[in-house]
C-alpha cells in the first residue's frame, strides 16, 4: 500500500535540485605552478602532522556577498581540521585580485597558502565569483576558477571554493558541497517529536522535511541525493520504511510487509533499498526492486540480522546480526552466500556503514559500558577507534570517505547533538542544529562541477 502526500510550492521551492547551477573554467593569468616547483602540499598521514596554516582574504566586488563567500570558506577550511585560517587582523595586506599578492609579507605572517577572490556580476546580471590559491612559499598561483550562478547560490560558491583548496592542497575528495539528513528531535525526552530535517553539512540552511506526525528512523540517501529512505512510526501502527522525493515532497511506502521494516540502505546505482523485515522473533535481510517493487529475501533463520548496508561497488553487503549470541557485524556476498563474521573482540559491534572509498567500515562499539565510534578494513582487520563516550551512535561517511559523522547523546534529560570526526580521529567537531539531534546520514556530492 502506498500513502502520498501532495506537495506543496514551498516544499518544491526549498528542495528541488538547484538548476543551471555553475559553469567553472580555469583562471591562469598568472599561471599555475608547475609540479617542479609546486610547494603546497599537505600529508595527513603521519604522527608529526600540523595544520596548514592559510589565509583566505575578504573577496572583492560586491562586499556583502564577498563576505559570505570568504567566511564559508575559512570556515569550512578551518572545521576540516587541516587548515589553521589567519586571523583578519594578522593580514598583512588586502591584494589586488587582479595582481600578485605580496609574497613576502604573507611569508612573514607565516602564511603558506593564500585564497583570493572577487565576487561581481556578468553581463546577464548573473553572479559571477572568482578565486586563486597562491603558494606563498614559491609565490606560484596553484589553481583558480570562475563561477557563474544565480545570487541565491552564493553560499554554495563558498563550498565549491573549499572543495577546490582542499582536494588540490591534500590530494583528498571533496565533501563540502553536500548536505546531511537527521532526526530533528524537541520535546520531553519521554515523548519527542522527531522530523526529518536536512542542511547544508556545515550546519546551515536547515529545513524540515517531515512535520512530525510520525517519528523518524534511520534516514538514508540515495546516491543521486534525490530521495531519502526512512523508517516511519505512527501511533497504533507498524513502524515501516518509507521514502520522500526531495523534488516532489511525495513520500511512499517501500515494500509489502505485514511486519515491522526498518534499516534501510540503497544500492549504489539507487535501484535497489537493502532493509530489515521483522519475522516473528527475528528479522531478516529483504531487497526491494525500486521500479518492479520484487522483493528478494537475502538472509533466512533465526537470527536478527540487521543494518545492511552494500559496498561502494555493490558486490557485498555489511550488516549487524545476533546469530553468534551477541551483535556483531558481518560481511555477505550481494545475493546472501559466503556470510563472514568480521568484528571481534570485547563487546558488541553494530550499525555498521561501508567508506565511498570502499577501504573502511565504520560502525558503533559497545563495551564497558561506554560506546566508541571504531574503523575497521572489510575484512576487519586494523580496527581503530576513533572516538569514544558515554553514548556515540549511527556512523555516516562523508562524501570523500575522510570524516564520519555520528551523534552523541550525554543521557540524562539532555539529547543527543551531531559530531564530526576524521578517519585518523585525530579532528573531531560538533556540528550544529537547531535542536537535539541524531541519526545523521551524509549525502553524495551534489554535484554542479
Amino acid at each position: 500500500m502506498t500513502t502520498m502526500h501532495r506537495p506543496n510550492a514551498q516544499v518544491r521551492r526549498l528542495l528541488a535540485p538547484l538548476a543551471g547551477l555553475f559553469l567553472a573554467v580555469a583562471l591562469a593569468i598568472f599561471g599555475a605552478a608547475s609540479p617542479a616547483r609546486a610547494q603546497l602540499q599537505l600529508r595527513i598521514g603521519g604522527g608529526a602532522f600540523q595544520p596548514m596554516p592559510i589565509a583566505v582574504t575578504d573577496f572583492a566586488g560586491d562586499p556583502s556577498l564577498g563576505s559570505l563567500v570568504s567566511s564559508v570558506v575559512t570556515n569550512n577550511l578551518r572545521r576540516s581540521g587541516y587548515f589553521t585560517p589567519l586571523e583578519k587582523a594578522r593580514f598583512p595586506e588586502n591584494p589586488n585580485f587582479d595582481a600578485a599578492p605580496n609574497f613576502e609579507r604573507w611569508r612573514e605572517a607565516g602564511v603558506q597558502g593564500l585564497v583570493t577572490g572577487r565576487v561581481g556580476r556578468d553581463g546577464g546580471g548573473r553572479l559571477k565569483v572568482e578565486f586563486r590559491l597562491w603558494d606563498v612559499t614559491s609565490g606560484q598561483q596553484i589553481t583558480g576558477q570562475q563561477y557563474g550562478t544565480d545570487t541565491a547560490n552564493a553560499r554554495r560558491t563558498g563550498h565549491l571554493i573549499s572543495d577546490a583548496v582542499y582536494t588540490k592542497i591534500t590530494g583528498l575528495g571533496p565533501w563540502f558541497d553536500s548536505r546531511v539528513a537527521f532526526v530533528d528531535e524537541s520535546g520531553p525526552k519521554e515523548n519527542r517529536r522527531k522530523r526529518l530535517m536536512v542542511m547544508d553539512q556545515d550546519g546551515a540552511n536547515v529545513r524540515a522535511l517531515t512535520s512530525g506526525d510520525t517519528a523518524i528512523v534511520a534516514p538514508r540517501y540515495s546516491p543521486a541525493g534525490q530521495d531519502i529512505a526512512f523508517m516511519a512510526q505512527a501511533t497504533g501502527h507498524q513502524p515501516r520504511v518509507q521514502m520522500i522525493d526531495l523534488e516532489t515532497g511525495s513520500r511512499q511506502v517501500v515494500g509489502n510487509f505485514n511486519s515491522m521494516s526498518a534499516s534501510p540502505r540503497f544500492s549504489p546505482d539507487g535501484r535497489r533499498l537493502v532493509l530489515s523485515v521483522q519475522q516473528g522473533g527475528n528479522a531478516d535481510i529483504v531487497t526491494v526492486d525500486l521500479a518492479s517493487k520484487a522483493q528478494t529475501p537475502i538472509t533466512q533463520g533465526l537470527a536478527i540480522d540487521t543494518s545492511p548496508a552494500y559496498s561502494p561497488d555493490g558486490s557485498q553487503i555489511v550488516f549487524e546480526s545476533d546469530r553468534g549470541g551477541s551483535q556483531q557485524i558481518y560481511v555477505m556476498n550481494a545475493d546472501g552466500s559466503n556470510a563472514r563474521r568480521i568484528s571481534f573482540g570485547e563487546g558488541s559491534a553494530s550499525q555498521p556503514a561501508w567508506s565511498p572509498r570502499g577501504d573502511l567500515i565504520a560502525f558503533t562499539r559497545q563495551r564497558k559500558g561506554g560506546f566508541a565510534i571504531c574503523v575497521m578494513k572489510p575484512d576487519g582487520s586494523g580496527e581503530r577507534v576513533l572516538t569514544e563516550g558515554f553514548h556515540n551512535e549511527s556512523p555516516t561517511f562523508a562524501p570523500n570517505g575522510q570524516y564520519v559523522m555520528f551523534f552523541r547523546d550525554p543521557g540524562g534529560q539532555g539529547g543527543g547533538k551531531l559530531y564530526m570526526v576524521d578517519i585518523t580521529g585525530r579532528v573531531e567537531q560538533p556540528i550544529p542544529t537547531p535542536s537535539y539531534a541524531s541519526d545523521p546520514t551524509w549525502s553524495p556530492l551534489l554535484g554542479g562541477r
